[in-house]
């Protein structure tokens, strides 16, 4: 099998991520390029049901740059999904079209289900040996997904419409939020997420797996990195006592004065209090005292999707 070159554009609620790779033998990616930029298309989303005009254009005027870096690599074949806010938005079409007129990227919106499929397969490119029943959490701006996957059967997939945008606008209307307010979100999480896993097969024996922004970037407080080093959080182990310590540090800090964290990505100083109550309360709903971060996710799982079409034509 020769090398193929690709490029994978996931286009989230608060998060675009780009990735240019090549993809070697067995299966295994190359990076070549990577960005990842904090645009918040899912912006009033969970109000409105619409994307705003001017988160659009942000979008749009990055993908307009990313498409030329992809051009500047020569690539067989490039892909882009949207996620959670388009699907959920009622111009999602317009956005579609405006893509294709103003790029030229043709933008697939991909169901939960799907995102879960694509993501579990980029997790799996990168697991430490010897890991093999996964249940992976997916936090992402608009919704959360739950993963089960055990080598030889069919993932088992279950998505909540709670993401840390969605939780930030829908309830942590304070900067910080109130004792009400956090009391609020942990039972809107802590029910959903009792609901969604009420009837998956076992969780015996199986590894927990984090993926996305907020337990990246947890991780990287946690290891209080000056800037973001992949290979530093990559299957590192997040316990659940820190990410408690984490959580009562974000909370009793404001917006403003979460800038600066170590560790912490500029632009997530608002919502990542939503994802550290999201990832403590599923940790405790689920009891799970330790989650493996995976620094792979949907980005590396578009490419290998990719890869397996080009192979059929």
């Amino acid at each position: 099998m020769s090398v193929a070159r690709l490029a994978g554009i996931d286009i989230g609620t608060l998060t675009c991520r780009l990735l240019i790779a090549d993809l070697l033998p067995g299966g295994r990616l190359k990076e070549l390029h990577s960005e990842r930029r904090i645009l918040e298309l899912g912006e009033g989303v969970d109000r409105s049901k619409r994307l705003s005009a001017m988160a659009m254009d942000r979008v749009i005027q990055c993908l307009k740059e990313w498409q030329k870096a992809i051009d500047g690599y020569r690539v067989d074949g490039r892909a882009v999904v949207a996620t959670s806010a388009v699907r959920d938005a009622g111009n999602r079409s317009e956005f579609v079209a405006r893509v294709a007129r103003e790029t030229g990227l043709t933008v697939e919106v991909i169901s939960g289900d799907e995102e879960a499929r694509r993501t579990i397969r980029g997790i799996r490119s990168g697991l430490p040996a010897g890991v093999t029943g996964v249940l992976a959490l997916d936090i992402g701006g608009g919704s959360t997904e739950f993963i089960l996957d055990r080598p030889g059967q069919e993932p088992v997939v279950r998505s909540i419409n709670i993401g840390v945008v969605r939780l930030s606008e829908r309830i942590l209307h304070h900067d910080p939020p109130t004792t009400e307010e956090i009391q609020l979100a942990r039972e809107w999480v802590g029910k959903e997420t009792e609901q969604a896993v009420a009837d998956m097969p076992s969780r015996a024996g199986l590894t927990f797996v984090g993926t996305a922004g907020t337990i990246t970037s947890l991780a990287a407080m946690a290891l209080k990195l000056p800037s973001y080093q992949p290979a530093r959080i990559h299957n590192y182990t997040l316990q659940l006592g820190i990410v408690n310590e984490l959580e009562q540090q974000l909370l009793g800090r404001t917006k403003s004065g979460r800038v600066g964290f170590p560790g912490l990505e500029r632009g997530r100083e608002e919502v990542i209090v939503a994802g550290a109550i999201i990832l403590r309360t599923v940790m405790e709903t689920l009891a799970m005292d330790a989650c493996l971060v995976s620094d792979l996710g949907l980005r590396e799982g578009v490419l290998l999707e990719l890869a397996t079409q080009l192979e059929k034509h």
